[in-house]
């Protein structure tokens, strides 16, 4: 830490991404990454837009922002788009909070986040098998961030659940982060038509096969997505790269693909689950692309580092109600097929 490092940052614990070791070819099940690249016409997309990287991408994503409020039935003002789903959870935070709560086992940005824009937070604890307790969000009297499905469980409330927690709370901004919605949950927002404190984000990263492009947006009521614009605008104008949007673009048209690539991994979420739980591994119920799963005779953390010897990448996490588990996305049926023979070969 350097000597002109401001004061204010210095307990300042930065997210850790999931780890993308170098040294050698991993089967990576470590950061809920689709398995199946882009489609033909998503990468023939951004080469044709390359050409013009000379030039300013459209700071209002006018194009793109039309094509999602169209595929999700709402009004272009009711949509921004955001260089990967975090943003649009920032310009959230930024915008509208003071103090947050979330569940004690949620995804490890909301506390960065808060943390770095001076936002005050509670943990709400999660019941003993990891669920959301939905009366602990009841008339809360504060601001909620909830992740749906939940990560690392993989654990989904439903949208009736939902409703009571936004219907409860309205004097409070509640978003809903949907970013693994689309392998087998149901999505919120058709809510944002009836609530005014609701904000849902989604991303491109996960059931789209855009995660190193970096795409994700927020829908909200007009009011609420004019205000984050005016964060984004402050910040960064450019925000979303003009390839980034052409794929973006091209992946909407181009549905279908994806929809059958997540019906694929759910089916292979499903043997998978089959297989670990014939190795004696509980497994928590997941809607993600992803489970998160502990097997009685080995802790996670050495099932963890078994697996990276043997060139298998899954997720491990330090904190003392995780640490009996790792988080497994979920690959090809090849894929999953490879990590049940190394866990079999790690557990003999």
């Amino acid at each position: 830490m350097s000597k002109f490092f401001l004061e204010k940052y210095n307990t300042l614990d930065a997210y850790v991404p999931g780890e993308q070791p170098q040294d050698r070819k991993y089967l990576k099940l470590n950061t809920n990454e689709s398995p199946y690249p882009p489609s033909l016409r998503v990468l023939d997309a951004a080469f044709q837009e390359a050409s013009r990287l000379n030039l300013y991408s459209d700071p209002e994503c006018k194009a793109l922002t039309a094509a999602l409020a169209s595929a999700f039935d709402v009004a272009p003002e009711n949509v921004l788009v955001t260089n990967g789903s975090d943003e649009a959870l920032n310009f959230a935070f930024m915008a509208f909070c003071d103090s947050i709560v979330f569940p004690s086992v949620t995804y490890g940005f909301y506390p960065v986040i808060a943390n770095l824009n001076g936002i005050s937070y509670r943990e709400i604890p999660v019941t003993p098998d990891f669920r959301i307790n939905v009366d602990d969000y009841i008339a809360v009297n504060d601001d909620i961030v909830i992740a749906n499905p939940n990560a690392p469980t993989g654990i989904c409330l439903s949208v009736a659940d939902i409703e009571k927690i936004v219907a409860s709370n309205p004097d409070n901004i509640v978003i809903i982060d949907e970013a693994y919605v689309d392998f087998g949950a149901e999505s919120c927002v058709p809510l944002t038509a009836n609530y005014n404190n609701l904000i849902v984000t989604q991303t491109f990263s996960k059931s789209r096969s855009l995660a190193g492009a970096r795409l994700g947006f927020a829908i909200a009521s007009s009011e609420l997505i004019a205000d984050m614009r005016t964060i984004k605008d402050s910040m960064n104008p450019y925000n979303v790269n003009r390839m980034t949007m052409a794929a973006g673009m091209a992946a909407l048209a181009d549905n279908e693909y994806y929809v059958s690539n997540c019906r694929e991994i759910e089916e292979t979420r499903a043997y998978t689950v089959y297989d670990l739980e014939d190795l004696g591994f509980s497994i928590l119920p997941s809607k993600a692309n992803f489970v998160f799963a502990k097997n009685p005779n080995i802790s996670g953390k050495d099932l963890y580092l078994k697996l990276k010897e043997k060139g298998v990448l899954v997720r491990h996490f330090d904190k003392p109600e995780l640490t009996d588990f790792v988080r497994i996305t979920i690959g090809t049926r090849a894929q999953m097929e490879t990590l049940i023979e190394k866990i079999k070969e790690v557990l003999s």
